[in-house]
């Protein structure tokens, strides 16, 4: 069942991420999903980005990556659901952690809420380490945008030693 806040929406930042069958290919299509899900408003996607894989098997594929601000009614738990809902449709499988996927959606940041489930983690748990987060959510994100107290260009030195191309 979908929930939806009341009246109110929330301002969300989501990842995306592919490094299989078309990569670019995949975030226009989840992009495309996006904006047809209902209780969602897409606002902005960021710039496109090529990085390297971290973690995981290391003869994969290089990544594609991106963030897209959306506007949304739907409670945290439901957004999750409806962004797996839509990697489900693009033949997301869940083999290893970190391997290679058509496309992977994480919500980053959902308004000011904090939220620790066994399934969902607000704001992401290693979004400040990951160029590929970090560089896309820069070019949305207002200059004093602060996570864990400190502001985005902290924690984007932190990162400057991880390669990333703009595509």
């Amino acid at each position: 069942m979908t929930r939806v806040l009341n009246d109110t929406f929330a301002q969300v930042y989501i990842g995306l991420g592919s490094n299989l069958d078309d990569p670019v290919a995949q975030l226009d299509a989840a992009i495309g999903w996006l904006q047809s899900e209902a209780h969602v408003s897409l606002l902005v996607v960021s710039g496109y980005y090529a990085t390297a894989p971290i973690g995981g098997p290391p003869d994969q594929p290089d990544f594609v990556n991106a963030v897209a601000e959306i506007s949304t009614r739907l409670t945290p738990e439901s957004l999750l659901a409806a962004l797996q809902q839509i990697e489900a449709r693009q033949q997301r499988e869940r083999k290893e952690r970190w391997g290679p996927r058509t496309l992977d959606l994480d919500i980053l940041l959902y308004g000011e809420e904090r939220i620790s489930l066994p399934n969902l983690t607000i704001p992401h748990p290693r979004m400040k380490e990951r160029a590929f987060v970090l560089v896309p959510l820069a070019d949305l994100v207002p200059d004093d945008l602060e996570l864990d107290g400190q502001p985005l260009a902290y924690w984007l030195k932190q990162v400057a030693d991880q390669a990333i191309t703009a595509l």
